[in-house]
């Protein structure tokens, strides 16, 4: 298999965010473009003086750090993310993980970049995607760095390491991201679920249409092969008729079983 067979095989969401990653990186850090031009500046996102700068508001959740961080930044936002994107008992429906993907980057602008005027914003949204595979994946043995411990522990030990490693206020900056997951959690799965509230936040009928596969492709998750449904099978048939519905099936259709005669026992006149 080619490398852009890999490419165009790996999850959407994933691919397309750290593909973005690296084309944006790269060229910057290699001095092709100003790192001024691509960070959150909120003074230059709404400026009288000149058009608005609106590109802001995604590049800084994308740019690398420089150095190491141009290798190690995309290979973490791709791994927890390609996890989370085909393995997530959460994101099941096509488009949720897209869905929660822009809600945890609102926050991460909210908190990180308006409230604390971070101007660098992949790091937390790292955490956050570390903080909700963590959640997935609460026993599962990980080694971070020399060190060996469940997953529900990942997220907390690299807000130590950025601590240690850069400084207070980055681990700050950082944990905007753990609060970003954690508020989407509560929102989803917290508050509907046990506090008597309405969920709010659904993915759109329009965002599943765009990442819904078609008919019959089998979508490897992590317990088990789901099938995408055959909407033509049942385009024409009474709801009480089609199958099972909501767009991912077991690859059966649930035939119109109504119409069948009443059959005759073995042996039988």
């Amino acid at each position: 298999m080619s490398a852009l067979d890999m490419f165009w095989a790996a999850p959407p969401v994933s691919r397309t965010i750290t593909a973005a990653a690296v084309l944006l990186s790269v060229p910057t850090w290699m001095g092709f473009i100003d790192p001024y031009y691509v960070v959150f500046l909120r003074h230059q996102l709404f400026t009288l003086t000149s058009l608005p700068q609106f590109w802001r508001l995604v590049t800084p959740l994308i740019l690398t750090g420089p150095k190491l961080g141009m290798i190690l930044d995309p290979y973490f936002l791709y791994t927890y993310g390609s996890q989370l994107e085909t393995a997530a008992t959460r994101f099941s429906q096509p488009g949720d993980f897209f869905v929660y993907l822009i809600f945890v980057c609102l926050m991460i602008l909210l908190l990180g970049g308006v409230y604390l005027q971070g101007i660098m914003l992949l790091s937390p949204l790292t955490l956050a995607l570390a903080y909700t595979y963590a959640q997935e994946n609460p026993d599962r043995q990980l080694s971070y760095f020399i060190v060996t411990f469940s997953a529900k522990w990942l997220p907390y030990a690299m807000l130590a390491g950025t601590f240690v490693m850069s400084s207070p206020q980055e681990a700050l900056l950082q944990a905007t991201g753990l609060v970003a997951a954690h508020a989407y959690d509560f929102v989803t799965k917290i508050w509907p679920e046990h506090g008597g509230g309405q969920r709010y936040l659904v993915t759109p009928q329009i965002v599943q249409r765009w990442f819904a596969q078609p008919g019959g492709i089998p979508q490897q998750r992590a317990f088990g092969t789901a099938y995408t449904g055959r909407a033509a099978a049942t385009q024409n048939v009474p709801q009480q008729q089609a199958g099972g519905g909501g767009g991912w099936a077991s690859g059966f259709s649930g035939g119109n079983w109504g119409n069948r005669g009443q059959g005759r026992r073995l042996g039988g006149e």
